[in-house]
């Protein structure tokens, strides 16, 4: 069969391996759709902390079952479904507490271990999420949502909140998207006008044109009356918009921070203890979030068709990789359809 390939940075193949087979308590599935995330993007320049080469890239995509075994979950063959594609240990610290997300060994498919762009993989059932009806495309995009979505739940985020998300790639439209169905108050922030544009069709309360540091002070002053953001998210992986989070911030604001990046930061962090700022990590999703969101877009209506600004056949991989990357200032979600 055929799977893509990120061989080096800069590189990406199309190679023919070896056509999985399932073993007990797992499932044959071809892939339908398939995001390409920001990780991936950063494993094809090179700058993801976690990825080594070569690697098969996707954790973002919807299937449909194509062999599985007599299983408790009810799933059959020809069910359109996604997975959780965070395989944990099941035997560390955080694992033991229920941590799984945060498993201190965690492998994601596509970075710490092989990904689903290919033909055809293999995920034990106990991954496997049903899509309930949703749409392929859309299933595709749950991965991303719930990223987003872990993190604004980190954070507490409430009806009436006012709230900043840094970074408007898939990833920070799509935590916006999910603070504002909790009922807050959102804007949105990024250095790219035309990524602000797309943000705004998910009926956001602004955005924040990132021009300077001083054009950013006088934005967060005029939105908030000088007081900051009770919710800054921080989901680009810069040094810099970390800072911009902490500046924005109200005294005794919560930070989410999902942004993954391999800079250091010379901080200030006095700031930390003078706002009294409550600082929260994200990462990766539970299963219960896939489950939630995929609930919350079918009773809610939510239209996410709007994030997706590119799609691609899957031989083209090496085009789609080479143009986001050119492109990544006016390119949102870029997918492939298998």
């Amino acid at each position: 069969m055929k799977a893509m390939t990120i061989v080096k940075p800069g590189q990406v193949e199309i190679r023919e391996i070896e056509k999985p087979v399932p073993g007990k308590n797992e499932a044959l599935l071809r892939p339908l759709y398939g995001g390409i995330c920001g990780s991936d993007l950063s494993s094809y320049r090179g700058t993801n902390a976690y990825m080594a080469y070569p690697r098969i890239p996707g954790h973002e995509f919807s299937c449909e079952i194509v062999e599985i075994g007599e299983n408790d979950r009810g799933f059959k063959v020809g069910d359109i479904v996604t997975a959780n594609p965070y395989f944990n240990c099941g035997k560390c610290y955080s694992c033991r507490r229920g941590l799984v997300n945060a498993c201190m060994s965690n492998q994601t498919m596509g970075v710490q271990r092989e990904g689903g762009f290919s033909e055809y993989m293999v995920m034990p059932v106990e991954r496997l999420i049903s899509g309930k009806g949703l749409d392929a495309k859309t299933l595709a995009l749950i991965e991303p949502f719930c990223i987003g979505y872990h993190g604004i739940q980190r954070a507490g985020v409430k009806a009436g909140d006012k709230v900043l998300v840094v970074g408007a790639g898939t990833i920070g439209v799509l935590a916006a998207i999910a603070a504002k169905a909790r009922g807050a108050q959102v804007w949105i922030c990024d250095v790219a006008p035309k990524k602000l544009e797309y943000a705004m069709k998910f009926g956001l309360n602004g955005t924040v044109l990132n021009e300077s540091p001083e054009a950013f002070r006088a934005a967060v002053d005029s939105i908030t009356d000088g007081n900051g953001f009770d919710v800054t998210v921080e989901a680009v992986g810069l040094p810099s918009t970390l800072q911009n989070c902490l500046d924005a911030a109200c005294f005794g604001a919560r930070v989410a921070v999902i942004g993954v990046g391999k800079h250091n930061i010379d901080l200030d962090f006095t700031i930390i203890q003078k706002k009294e700022l409550n600082i929260f990590g994200s990462r990766n999703a539970l299963t219960r979030d896939f489950e939630e969101l995929i609930d919350v877009v079918r009773t809610q209506g939510l239209d996410l068709s709007g994030v997706i600004t590119n799609v691609y056949p899957f031989d083209e991989a090496a085009k789609a990789f080479e143009d986001f990357s050119q492109n990544a200032g006016s390119m949102l979600k870029v997918m492939f359809e298998f």
